[in-house]
């Protein structure tokens, strides 16, 4: 009888997703909420054949080093910047992603965002818990979204996902890409391409939808801020270290930003190694003004589950012999 390959799975997974792997594999698991050290997860991998990592992991080459018979790493992930893929790929492990399934709540939640800054609905909370709401009386006005510019920095599958959603809110919508979309698109969504500089100075509310990537490292920085129009709103739902998380807390103290919601934060992105450890502790003072959540983006059950599945099923087709659906680079 042939021996089962040995598969790691860093983080918690859904039962059905156990099952499917269990079939075929030897399935070694991390079913608690809590991320494995790195020490741990090098023990576990070291006769692995197929490893499954999250979001808090990180591989470079010395990991690599210590994980020879790995042949794919499957990331139940769409973002892959804290991950050496050209240290997989000279290896001969392939490296896989799942690129169509975090679209939508990504985008979901990025209009959760944008409603719960612009309404200043967390500072209407505190007002009620605190005790001071006395029933109806003028206070917390805000901007709302009608009427309103919003331009989004970025049109691939989330920038599309955001718009798609965006159409009813009635905003004048702006974007920004090296890629236009077609002009069918742009009719049916009414929406223009114009230059960064052009969406930064006209828009009450920028929405950040790019990848990490050397070109948008620090992409909204004091010089972009400035640009930025008076009193506008700024949300990043896509990677922390697209901005510079010190200069949005400047431009709020100083009342050129509106205010910050992000879903990410820059000690998130482990591939860099002069990442703050923390995040910038104005931004977290100023409550006012900002609006975080834990990287909700892709935290809803039955995407998380599809997503997992789509990565055990990459691990099994490596396995297989054949060529993963979700390569990021093929062998």
């Amino acid at each position: 009888m042939n021996k089962k390959p040995k598969v790691v799975i860093t983080h918690w997974i859904h039962p059905e997703v156990i099952d499917y792997l269990n079939q075929t594999c030897e399935v070694i698991l991390n079913q608690t909420q809590d991320t494995l050290s790195r020490e741990e997860i090098i023990k576990r991998t070291k006769e692995a054949e197929g490893l499954m990592v999250f979001m808090p992991d990180y591989i470079e080459s010395s990991f690599l080093d210590t994980c020879p018979q790995l042949k794919v790493i499957a990331g139940a992930l769409r973002g892959y910047d804290n991950f050496d893929i050209d240290a997989c790929t000279k290896r001969g492990i392939w490296f896989t992603i799942v690129p169509d399934l975090l679209a939508a709540p990504t985008a979901e939640l990025t209009i959760g965002l944008l409603i719960g800054l612009g309404r200043r609905m967390l500072e209407g909370d505190r007002l009620i818990r605190n005790g001071n709401f006395q029933g109806w009386k003028p206070q917390l006005y805000s901007r709302g979204l009608l009427n309103q510019t919003l331009g989004i920095v970025g049109m691939g599958k989330l920038g599309k996902a955001l718009v798609q959603r965006l159409v009813g809110f009635e905003m004048n919508l702006l974007y920004t890409d090296p890629i236009p979309l077609s002009v069918e698109q742009e009719t049916a969504w009414k929406i223009s391409k114009v230059s960064l500089e052009e969406l930064l100075k006209s828009s009450d509310y920028v929405v950040l939808m790019v990848p990490l990537i050397p070109n948008t490292y620090h992409l909204i920085n004091q010089d972009t801020l400035a640009k930025m129009k008076p009193n506008s709103f700024l949300i990043n739902p896509c990677r922390g270290s697209v901005v510079d998380e010190k200069a949005i807390a400047s431009a709020i103290q100083s009342g050129h930003l509106a205010g910050y919601a992000a879903d990410v934060f820059e000690m998130e992105d482990w591939a860099i190694s002069h990442r703050p450890q923390e995040i910038c502790k104005t931004l977290i003072t100023e409550k006012n003004q900002t609006f975080f959540t834990p990287h909700l983006g892709s935290a809803v059950d039955e995407i998380r589950h599809d997503i997992a599945f789509e990565a055990a099923k990459n691990i099994i087709q490596v396995l297989s012999g054949k060529i993963p659906q979700g390569a990021v680079k093929k062998l």
